[in-house]
Formats: C-alpha cells, sequence, structure tokens
C-alpha cells in the first residue's frame, strides 16, 4: 500500500546572513589554511559525493577570500576545479582507487602534506580521515548503509569499511552529515555524541525546474517515442531497488494496458547482473529504456518530461533525485525507509520498498489520479525550497568554524 507521510519543519535559511556572521569571525584569523580532501572531483565523472564537494567547495572558497583552500587530489585536477584565486591544489601519490592504497594515502600522503603546508583543518568530504595526523578533522559521512547492508559490497570492502569508519568518527574533531536519520543512525552505531555531529542536507542544481507543456512533449519524442513516461534516476547498485521497480513496472504495464515507458538514467547496468535477468524476464521489457549516463542539462530535461519518478531504494542518507523530482514539479513514488520520508515530507506518495504489489499500485495512482498528481505537484515545490546548495555550504561553514574555534 501507499501512504503519504508527515513533513519536516519547513523554515528556510539566509545564506547571506550566515556569511556575513562567519566572516566576522574568521576576520580574526589572517591566512587561515583549510585542507580539502578533493579525490572525488572527477571531470564528467561526478556522483553524489562529487557533486556535495562541488557545490560546496564551489560556494565557500568564494565567500571566504581570507581562507587559503589547499585541494588534495590523488590524480592531475581538470583547470575547472580550481574554484578562485585563493585555492591552491597538491597532487598526492598514489591515486587513492582502491582500499589498498586508501590507508597509505590518507595516513601518509594526507598527513605529510597537512604537516607540510601548516593546515589548519582538513575537511574530508567522503568520510574518510586520516589516523596518523594531529590537524583538526571535519569529516562528511553521508550514510552507513556498510554497516546495515554489508553484502551489497564485497566482503572485503565491507569489512574493511566496518573497521575503518568507527576509527575515522571517533578521530574527527566534528562530523557533518546529510540527514537527522544519518545522524541518529551515526551516534547509534559508533557512539558519537550528538552535539558533535552537524545535518547539513543536501541541495538541488538550479536547472531542475518545471517545463512548460510544449517542452515536455519534446522531451518525450526525442527519449520515449512521444509517450508519457515514469524516471529513475541513480546508480544500479543493489540498494537502489531496481529489480523490484522493474517487476512492479510489469505489473503495472499489464494492469493499465497503457503505452507509459520507463527511463532509467544512469551506468549500465552489469552484464549478469540480477538486473540484467530480472529485465530479460519481463512481460514488456520493450517499454523499458535504459538511456545510461547523461549530462546534466539533459537529465533535467528528462527528469522534467517525466510523468512522475519512481525512486524506491532500500537504503539512502538522503536521496537527492527524489529533491531534483520535487524541485522540477515532477509527481513522485519513493520508499518510506531510512531518510526519505524526512526529506519529501508530504510531497510524495510512499511505499514499502520490499513490496512489488505496492510499489506498482503507487504507479497505477498517479497514472490515472491527475488530481493527485497535481497536489504531489505543489507539495513538492514546496518542499523543494527546503533545500539549496546556498544553505548546505552555509551550515557547512558552520561546522569549519566550529572546530577552528575549538582548536583556538
Amino acid at each position: 500500500m501507499f501512504v503519504a507521510y508527515g513533513s519536516v519543519e519547513r523554515r528556510k535559511v539566509s545564506y547571506s546572513s550566515r556569511v556575513d556572521a562567519s566572516n566576522r569571525v574568521s576576520s580574526t584569523r589572517k591566512m587561515t589554511k583549510i585542507a580539502v580532501n578533493t579525490r572525488l572531483l572527477r571531470k564528467d565523472r561526478l556522483e553524489g559525493i562529487g557533486w556535495f564537494t562541488w557545490e560546496t567547495l564551489q560556494r565557500i572558497t568564494r565567500l571566504h577570500p581570507e581562507v587559503e583552500f589547499h585541494f588534495f587530489f590523488d590524480g592531475k585536477p581538470d583547470p575547472s576545479f580550481v574554484l578562485s584565486s585563493n585555492v591552491k591544489t597538491h597532487v598526492l601519490f598514489p591515486p587513492a582507487r582502491h582500499i589498498l592504497l586508501f590507508q597509505f594515502w590518507f595516513d601518509v600522503a594526507v598527513r605529510k602534506r597537512l604537516k607540510k603546508i601548516g593546515a589548519d583543518l582538513f575537511l574530508s568530504q567522503d568520510g574518510y580521515a586520516s589516523l596518523t595526523t594531529k590537524v583538526p578533522q571535519l569529516i562528511v559521512i553521508h550514510d552507513l548503509n556498510f554497516i546495515h547492508y554489508p553484502e551489497w559490497l564485497p566482503e572485503k570492502v565491507a569489512k574493511w569499511l566496518q573497521e575503518k569508519f568507527p576509527r575515522y568518527a571517533k578521530a574527527a574533531a566534528r562530523i557533518a552529515t546529510v540527514s537527522n536519520y544519518s545522524k541518529n543512525d551515526i551516534h547509534t552505531e559508533f557512539g558519537i555524541d550528538k552535539a558533535q555531529i552537524d545535518v547539513v542536507y543536501n541541495g538541488v542544481a538550479a536547472g531542475f525546474s518545471p517545463l512548460l507543456e510544449s517542452d515536455k512533449m519534446q522531451v518525450r519524442l526525442r527519449y520515449s517515442e512521444g509517450n508519457p513516461y515514469f524516471v529513475y534516476v541513480g546508480s544500479f547498485h543493489a540498494r537502489k531497488n531496481i529489480e523490484r521497480m522493474l517487476q512492479a513496472f510489469d505489473q503495472f504495464k499489464s494492469t493499465s494496458e497503457s503505452t507509459l515507458k520507463m527511463l532509467l538514467i544512469g551506468d549500465p547496468m552489469w552484464s549478469g547482473s540480477a538486473i540484467e535477468k530480472v529485465h530479460s524476464k519481463m512481460k514488456w521489457k520493450a517499454d523499458v529504456v535504459f538511456l545510461g549516463r547523461k549530462e546534466l542539462k539533459e537529465l533535467q530535461e528528462i527528469v522534467g518530461g517525466a510523468l512522475a519518478m519512481v525512486f524506491v531504494p532500500l537504503f539512502e542518507g538522503f536521496g537527492i533525485p527524489a529533491l531534483e523530482s520535487m524541485a522540477s514539479g515532477v509527481p513522485l513514488l519513493v520508499s518510506n525507509n531510512t531518510s526519505l520520508p524526512e526529506v519529501v515530507g508530504e510531497a510524495a506518495l510512499q511505499v514499502n520498498a520490499k513490496d512489488v504489489k505496492g510499489i506498482s499500485e503507487g504507479m497505477l495512482a498517479l497514472f490515472e489520479n491527475e488530481q493527485l498528481r497535481e497536489g504531489l505537484i505543489q507539495e513538492g515545490l514546496e518542499q523543494a525550497k527546503l533545500f539549496s546548495w546556498d544553505i548546505t555550504a552555509s551550515k557547512l561553514w558552520e561546522s569549519i568554524e566550529k572546530v577552528l574555534q575549538q582548536k583556538h
């Protein structure tokens, strides 16, 4: 069954006022040096944490010229990642792309460079920390899926993360995370005082906004043969629950007898994967379109042209695609688990992610009920206003200031 869920408190944050306040504090400390783990800034390959890093850093570096930022890459950075004149880049060896290299990169290469530049703080936005440095660290832990569902990862990777992340959390001077759900999870699993954990949420890119009906038709002509469609955006990881989503779509098609299609945006599915096996057995597999990865502008058009977004993962620390759907004026069908009720409030139909029939019934309700869709669109547009990258950057800067104040 699908249900609506209570919304989070509606409140707005003035970024300019927070920046003014933090500038007054930081102006007393000239040439503060903040080192940042930017290894996930990869040209044309930004994933969720990479986007978080990009969106927050471009605001923070621009608005704090009194700070010298040192970006730590593990390969040659694209020039576009030198975000302002107060940014210096460092390439630390070796490339940290494997668990066997992570520890050396953070505990040896990062430690040495932090000491060399005289860093006042190390900001690590993917949750990793150096266990050997004395420099205060602010780490951003987005979620603990590896604690709750280790089977979704290779066994050695899961064990490594389960061993290291509690140590990272305890080594950090402060932790930021992207939802109250994750804050409570970090507190429970790692025993970190809630007073040491700040919720900064995620934001949404400005280009996610409602499309004109004429533009929607053009998008549908390009991608779905002119037919309305559901859209999914995200990775093809096991926690995204794509197999059940496809099974539910097959049931929906058999019930509705509609021409509606299902578009999936993300990296191509793996050969022989569970997703591929489910897809091969679908009665309506011809109406499922795998579009692969899309550039941001194209992604925004495809989301904006959808009849609805279907986003029913088993676990999320935040769920940026849900926010992108609401900001685009697109009705949303979403899981009722982990952080998602907190993010969507009353602006989505919520379903049990493990209930294929319930997901299918949610699809059918959104397809058949125009009044329901319109109500969700309006709720979604209002809910989306609660989140922005300006707010995220402001709150992350507040966390940085707390660590710097502790040091001094």
